[in-house]
């Protein structure tokens, strides 16, 4: 059973974790295991949780394409952010390229992670690292139906 549905900003300290070692389809499996946490949370109803399907999307991709495969998403959400975060098996910190090329296909995900995130970076974490994205609380309750 989940967290019962609430509005407003999750208790501090929620957190659930996905193990996705040697998984099937990470990048499905970890959104729809962060559209379950912010429908939980009372997060789902807005431009900007779909901003943070998105970069869970992107975060994956990344580990899967370049840090030798996924291993973990972990999402944090308090009264302040909701942080993503996804462990790969590579210890080679992401390095955002000057300018993605026109008409050249990639190079594009940390683009769209710092442009939908406030703020995002990585740190070592075990074996490999974690890249993490958060996105401000008060931009996940804004827009949302009862609110109009």
């Amino acid at each position: 059973m989940g967290d019962p549905v609430s509005f407003g900003f999750p208790s501090a300290g929620r957190r659930r974790r996905l193990a996705l070692r040697d998984v099937r389809g990470p990048v499905a499996k970890g959104r729809d295991f962060t559209r379950k946490a912010l429908q939980d949370w009372g997060w789902d109803a807005t431009e900007t949780s779909e901003d943070a399907l998105l970069l869970v999307s992107e975060l994956l991709t990344n580990a899967s394409l370049h840090g030798g495969g996924c291993h973990e998403l972990l999402l944090t959400a308090d009264g302040d952010a909701l942080r993503i975060e996804v462990c790969d098996g590579s210890t080679s910190l992401p390095a955002r390229l000057p300018a993605p090329q026109r008409g050249v296909p990639g190079g594009r995900g940390l683009f769209i992670v710092e442009r939908l995130s406030d703020r995002w970076g990585s740190r070592p974490y075990g074996p490999g690292k974690a890249v993490w994205a958060e996105i401000d609380a008060s931009r996940l309750l804004s827009g949302k139906a009862g609110d109009r």
